[in-house]
């Protein structure tokens, strides 16, 4: 794992902050839901049973890769290794290697969006530390087939969206899960930020319209970012007492970086979106 700090800044930044947390799982629980390889998601029912709780230990495994000693990380990551093993030999087969590598350029991915939504767009070395250590992670995780260069994520990463996504019955049981979990106010919020985080074709699949309201709130909600009020609204985003425990997930981190061009690739609205 990379363990010196400027290296794992923008990490950290992302990581450690509430807003960009729930960005990153607001898109990528819409993408998931599209996954070829979603049905892997649902042998063991625990995401569509209690997708807020699954949010939760994902958020903490980000957590302890991002701020623990290199000791602790690895230990997580065995432990992970060990639930996927022990899911493949419950169901006699392999989680594809696709599927991995699919999730992780995903969090890459929502991470530069949601990074761009609350801290303005990422700099050219933020990004490439933040796919650095992302890959560094994958590879710990025993992820096969994984890219050396950003520009070679990047083409991944589109043929994932054209290839490894499509809308099944198990995208909608998905989907009323979430509406469960979170209740009808807050499913409906849900799916209006996605509609304006998600690349357009995951959009498309999962009929979610942009508004021009969330759009415009989106772009501007780094101006105007104060955490002491996130923070009030922990209890209001989600349900059954989660709030507190959304309000922990904040971490000491890095000052904020400095500005770069609104033109600049990893802005979430100037991206191409296929």
């Amino acid at each position: 794992m990379i363990s010196h700090a400027a290296d794992r800044a923008v990490i950290q930044r992302i990581w450690g902050s509430i807003d960009p947390i729930l960005l990153i799982f607001a898109g990528s629980a819409a993408e998931f839901a599209l996954s070829k390889a979603v049905d892997w998601l649902f042998f063991t029912r625990a995401l569509p049973n209690d997708p807020i709780t699954r949010f939760f230990e994902t958020v903490h495994f980000a957590q302890a890769l991002a701020f623990e000693d290199e000791a602790t990380a690895l230990e997580t990551v065995r432990a992970v290794n060990k639930a996927h093993a022990s899911v493949e030999a419950a169901r006699g087969g392999r989680i594809p290697q696709w599927s991995y590598r699919d999730t992780l350029f995903m969090l890459v991915d929502y991470g530069e969006r949601a990074h761009a939504i609350v801290f303005g767009p990422m700099s050219e070395a933020d990004r490439r530390a933040h796919f650095a250590y992302s890959m560094e992670g994958g590879a710990q995780l025993g992820i096969k087939g994984l890219p050396s260069r950003y520009e070679d994520y990047q083409g991944m990463r589109q043929t994932h969206l054209r290839n490894h996504l499509k809308r099944s019955a198990l995208t909608d049981d998905l989907y009323r899960a979430y509406r469960a979990a979170v209740g009808p106010a807050r499913y409906h919020g849900l799916r209006a930020v996605q509609a304006s985080l998600v690349p357009d074709t995951v959009a498309r699949q999962l009929d979610l319209r942009r508004n021009p309201a969330i759009d415009a709130l989106l772009r501007g909600y780094r101006h105007v970012r104060q955490r002491w009020l996130l923070r009030l609204l922990c209890p209001i985003l989600l349900p059954r007492g989660y709030g507190r425990q959304l309000a922990a997930l904040e971490r000491r981190t890095t000052p904020q970086p400095t500005r770069v061009r609104p033109t600049d690739a990893s802005n979430w609205r100037s991206d191409p979106r296929p």
